[in-house]
């Protein structure tokens, strides 16, 4: 075993840089801009109740695709995620393949949601957002992408209005919610639902926030604040994790009687697996969803496991179905440089071939 190489001229002055960045990085936090939700410009073109529909502004010398796509995101974080900066930006990438992005923002609900079920969301919000772009378009079928529980969102849709999807992109999205190694999914199993939310009504998003966080308590709770300190004398990199800060701790409460339907039928239930999810009386059955496919999933996901989005291929009716690893994380999978590169670009050019 080699000696520990601890001398007091070494160490005096690794205090004394430590020191340093300390000092220059509270000069940058306290002179660090308002941290801003999305970078790529946007109109706010429709919206229902919290929901507002925003579409994303064509860059110069691109020609938008004829069919729009609708970005379905989660409902326990905002999507701003998708666009978080400038050099790491989901939309920014689809925008530059051609594709004519719209987002889902599903805002803040508040107890007047409460009692939103997954048919709202599905049946009403989500078809209604289709429709209005078909209308406006003047076409009969829109491209999706679902994003994490937006992916499941979107399955659900696909299956029940198979007419009005052309192409379906999921990703990080869980379809088997009992696979080996989910430990979010065996925390949940034995938790009473039904009594958090005949007792909170919504459940709240710090809750929530914090369950995920202790998945990985010490990476996600410790070191990243001890790392932080190596970049605090870099003013832009300073902002990039403030940004990130933002949009881990910006966590909308959940309308309790979604969350509930949701945690039930596929958390305790697995629904995709086992069948049984009905919305506004008709079955959920992934056979109906013959559109294309494309399925993107991390394979280092804490949160979604690759087997649990894999579990996706056998399941739909699409003779068309293409899978996509990545070497990354469930949120690196939007904000890594690799996935600028690699993700962003396979999709706008697996779409462009389908259209």
């Amino acid at each position: 075993m080699l000696p520990i190489d601890i001398r007091p001229d070494k160490l005096a002055q690794e205090m004394l840089d430590y020191t340093s960045k300390l000092g220059q990085g509270m000069e940058n936090l306290l002179n660090a801009d308002a941290i801003d939700t999305g970078v790529s410009p946007k109109e706010a073109v429709y919206s229902e109740d919290k929901l507002v529909l925003y579409r994303y502004d064509t860059p110069a010398g691109v020609t938008p695709q004829k069919t729009p796509l609708l970005i379905v995101y989660a409902l326990v974080n905002r999507p701003y995620m998708t666009d978080i900066q400038e050099d790491r930006s989901t939309i920014k990438g689809l925008l530059a393949t051609g594709q004519d992005v719209y987002l889902i923002d599903w805002g803040y609900p508040d107890q007047a949601d409460s009692a939103l079920t997954l048919d709202d969301y599905i049946n009403g919000y989500i078809d209604s957002c289709v429709d209005y772009l078909c209308e406006t378009h003047e076409v009969d079928q829109v491209n999706i992408l679902g994003i994490c529980q937006g992916g499941a969102f979107s399955l659900m849709y696909a299956s029940l209005h198979p007419d009005k999807v052309k192409n379906l992109v999921t990703m990080v999205t869980p379809v088997d919610f009992k696979t080996p190694g989910n430990l979010l999914s065996a925390w949940v199993q034995n938790v009473d639902i039904d009594l958090a939310v005949d007792t909170m009504g919504n459940i709240p998003g710090e809750l929530l926030n914090w369950t995920f966080l202790s998945l990985k308590p010490f990476s996600l709770t410790g070191q990243k604040y001890v790392n932080m300190v190596d970049m605090l004398d870099d003013p832009d990199k300073v902002k990039n994790f403030l940004r990130m800060e933002k949009w881990i701790f910006d966590s909308p409460d959940q309308a309790g009687e979604t969350f509930r339907q949701f945690t039930k039928d596929f958390y305790q239930k697995n629904g995709f697996i086992n069948g049984g999810v009905k919305l506004g009386g008709k079955e959920i059955d992934l056979k109906n969803v013959d559109c294309p496919v494309l399925n993107i999933y991390a394979l280092q996901d804490h949160l979604v496991p690759p087997d649990a989005s894999k579990a996706l291929k056998p399941l739909v009716g699409s003779k068309d179905y293409t899978e996509l690893a990545f070497p990354g994380g469930h949120i690196g999978i939007y904000v890594s440089g690799k996935a600028q590169k690699e993700v962003t670009p396979a999709i706008g050019k697996w779409l462009n071939e389908r259209s």
